[in-house]
């Protein structure tokens, strides 16, 4: 798992149908000491995230099982908020 933090929201006009109703967010990829890494992705949300929070996402095949009893096209999702790094 990787950690980011949630800097935008993604609209489409058209993607395809397995898509339908997931939030994409674009992810500001952190290191382990929360410094930005100056890469950004994006990721589909399977927790409910919300701009500027702290995340953790995973990518390839794990990322296509991020959304609850749905399997999508999408090399990253989003899988968690953080509370805390210690």
């Amino acid at each position: 798992m990787k950690l980011g933090r949630v800097v935008g929201k993604l609209y489409c006009t058209r993607k395809d149908p397995k898509l339908e109703g997931v939030k994409l967010y674009v992810i500001e990829v952190l290191d382990e000491k929360l410094n930005s890494t100056g890469r950004r992705i994006v990721a589909a949300d399977g927790v409910g995230a919300q701009e500027g929070q702290i995340v953790f996402w995973v990518a390839a095949r794990e990322a296509t099982l991020c959304i609850p009893k749905r399997e999508i096209p999408a090399d990253a999702g989003i899988v968690g908020i953080v509370d805390q790094v210690e």
